[in-house]
């Protein structure tokens, strides 16, 4: 039986910053002949953004989603030796993203699985928080309901404090205001708290202050893609 090979293709985390993705990802992407991506429309339009003259319709596509098919048919072009790329909406494939399904399946089947470089909001914040970066954990979303996210934030901030770990975590964009709040309110004074925005883009902050300074100057995000690092004070 021939052997498959799945790409993990990182995209763009802001469409303007294409020289973000490295040239070996054309490469890989010129290879493929079957994709997975949560987002057909937006892949597509991707590829013809990294390549104009690229034939989009050349290649065999399928969107992620969590019907019990998607797997199945993932397993089927791996078992028929298919080179197929995955393709994050934002990022890179299996971080925060629907990918680690598929790349789950592809290892059952022995696949040859190639991870590939590109923008990653999560490491980049880390990067440039100026904080731990020997110890860090990625927590995803805390909680939505507020006893639930207050009793999340006292946790992590005990964790970090115990084991002088960076806590990384993100939200949905338009509740990002509510999260700040909330770390205002119920996180000590002398933590750290680095707040990294638009990643990339043209309107990317990336500053790391105390919780006591971020209380005189309280930023709006509302609706701006944020990755939060925490570091206890």
């Amino acid at each position: 039986m021939a052997k498959g090979i799945v790409y993990l293709i990182p995209s763009l985390l802001d469409e303007e910053d294409i020289d973000s993705i490295p040239s070996c990802i054309l490469a890989a992407i010129n290879e493929c002949e079957v994709f997975f991506a949560e987002n057909e429309r937006t892949a597509r339009r991707y590829l013809k953004k990294l390549q104009r003259d690229i034939v989009i319709d050349q290649y065999e596509w399928h969107t992620l989603s969590d019907a019990p098919s998607i797997p199945v048919l993932f397993t089927q072009k791996i078992k028929e030796g298919k080179k197929i790329g995955i393709i994050s909406e934002a990022g890179c494939p299996g971080v925060a993203d629907p990918g680690q399904t598929l790349v789950a399946v592809a290892h059952e089947w022995n696949a040859l699985v190639k991870p590939l470089a590109g923008p990653n909001a999560i490491l980049m914040a880390l990067m440039a928080s100026g904080m731990n970066g020997q110890r860090f954990q990625f927590l995803g979303y805390l909680p939505i309901k507020d006893f639930e996210r207050v009793r999340a934030i006292k946790e992590l901030e005990a964790e970090s404090r115990k084991k002088n770990c960076t806590q990384i975590f993100i939200e949905t964009p338009y509740r990002n205001n509510q999260l700040v709040d909330s770390l205002m309110k119920y996180c000590n004074p002398s933590t750290q708290l680095c707040i990294a925005s638009a990643i990339s883009s043209s309107k990317e902050q990336i500053h790391t202050l105390t919780i006591s300074q971020w209380k005189h100057q309280k930023p709006d995000l509302h609706k701006v893609p944020t990755t939060f690092c925490l570091l206890a004070g």
